[in-house]
Parts: C-alpha cells; sequence; structure tokens
C-alpha cells in the first residue's frame, strides 16, 4: 500500500487561510505554518466589522510572515488605491486583487501597475490556465507575487484540477519570483497533489490543517478508532433496537 510523503520532506508550504484571529493565532505557534491568507467572506463570517482593526491586530499577532488582505472595490480605480492603503499596513502584507471585477472586466492593468510600484499582489479566484496565462504577463519581473488558483472550486464541477495546476506551474516559470496557490482544498491529500506538482503554496483553513497529526497513522488502527467511536455515540445517545415479538 503507498504511504504519504513524510511531512519533513514536503515542499509545498503551508498556509493557514481564515479571519478568526484566535484561529489564526494558533496557527501561528505551529512552525510549519508559513503564511495567511483571508478575504472579506471569510472576515464577514467570522464577525468582522472593522477591517482596519482587524488587519492591525493580526499583524501584531504575525509580523513575521506573510498575511494577505484583499481589497473589496469593484472599480479599478479604487481597487488601485485600496490596494496601495493595504500595502502600507506593513512589510509582510500581501494584496489580493481579484482576476476581474463583477463586470467581468480583467484586472491585468492594475495588476500591472501595482506590481511595477513594487506592491506583492496575491491575484485571486483564478480558475483557468487562459487567467494564469494573462496574470503571469503582467507581474513585474522584479516583485515577488502570488497567485491563486482555486483548485477545490474547479473540483467542485467535476473536473480534475492537479493537470490543470501543473500546467500552471509552468506557465508561472516565465516569472521565478511569482509563486503559485493551491487554494480552497477541500481535504489534506490536496497538501500532497500540490506538492508532487511542484505548487509554491498550499492555502488550507484550520480544520483540514489539523488534519497533519493524522498523517503516517497506521490505517488499521485508524478503522478500530471508528468502530468505537460509533459504538461509544451509540451508547452515549441510548439508542436501542428492541426485537419484534414473535408472530
Amino acid at each position: 500500500m503507498q504511504t504519504a510523503k513524510p511531512l519533513a520532506a514536503l515542499k509545498v508550504k503551508l498556509f493557514a487561510d481564515g479571519a478568526d484571529l484566535a484561529g489564526m493565532k494558533e496557527m501561528a505557534a505551529n512552525p510549519m505554518i508559513k503564511g495567511f491568507t483571508t478575504n472579506p467572506t471569510l472576515m464577514r463570517k467570522a464577525g468582522i466589522a472593522d477591517y482596519r482593526a482587524f488587519a492591525r491586530d493580526v499583524l501584531a499577532a504575525i509580523p513575521d510572515r506573510p498575511v494577505s488582505f484583499e481589497v473589496f472595490a469593484d472599480e479599478f480605480g479604487e481597487m488601485e488605491t485600496q490596494a496601495m492603503e493595504i500595502a502600507s499596513w506593513g512589510r509582510n502584507v500581501n494584496v489580493k486583487i481579484p482576476v476581474s471585477n463583477t463586470k467581468g472586466e480583467f484586472a491585468g492593468p492594475v495588476i500591472e501597475r501595482l506590481s511595477q510600484r513594487g506592491v506583492q499582489v496575491n491575484v485571486t479566484a483564478l480558475l483557468t490556465l487562459e487567467q494564469v496565462e494573462r496574470v503571469t504577463e503582467r507581474l513585474a519581473p522584479q516583485t515577488p507575487a502570488i497567485i491563486s488558483v482555486f483548485a477545490g472550486r474547479i473540483a467542485d464541477t467535476g473536473v480534475d484540477p492537479v493537470p490543470l495546476m501543473a500546467k500552471a506551474v509552468k506557465i508561472m516559470k516565465a516569472k521565478p519570483k511569482a509563486e503559485l496557490i493551491w487554494a480552497s482544498p477541500r481535504e489534506l491529500l490536496n497538501v500532497f497533489q500540490a506538492d508532487a506538482v511542484g505548487c509554491h503554496i498550499i492555502t488550507a483553513t484550520n480544520d483540514i490543517l489539523k488534519k497533519l497529526a493524522l498523517v503516517g497513522k497506521d490505517l488499521d488502527q485508524y478503522s478500530l478508532e471508528t468502530v468505537e467511536m460509533f459504538y461509544k455515540d451509540a451508547k452515549a445517545a441510548g439508542f436501542t433496537i428492541a426485537a419484534r415479538a414473535a408472530a
């Protein structure tokens, strides 16, 4: 039976994806976690009301690893203004720029201007190789950048994201300072898939990252623990199945 690659042998960097400050601090205590990503949807779910105050708290708690904060404007001029402001919050900040606005207009010119000005962008919400090509072309060779391809959402459509991600890695070699993120993973296996195709980073929620403790676990033992769980939960629930009386 094939076993998982040891965690110490992984080349892909693990980022934690979330907007719960306590959870981010918990992940920051783990030296395996090399960076953090957020987005407005996660922040809304976490009940964040003050974007700037939240970012300030995060950066005070995590000053030594990259953290991505996203613009939320839809008009490109305002998007660029927000990006410059977010970039000023810290040297370890990556500014997330959506690949397009809600009208489907490509954000390439904004990405290019920001990258040329030295802003470390994290271009987000990509799902196609054409998008990867167009964004890569716009990145300044001298400025570090991230491209986030939502492999999990690709998989949600019934398409295997592994070949696409492998091709994205090759496309991005044109800009050696750009890194590819495997975004929106659905299971821990995706970490090993991302590593195998040469992704630089995978960003995952805390519930997925906590499963790292299972890597290398004996499957016979895991099977027994699963049986024990079902048994204990049935007992705790007080389930009974009375035998039918003979006819």
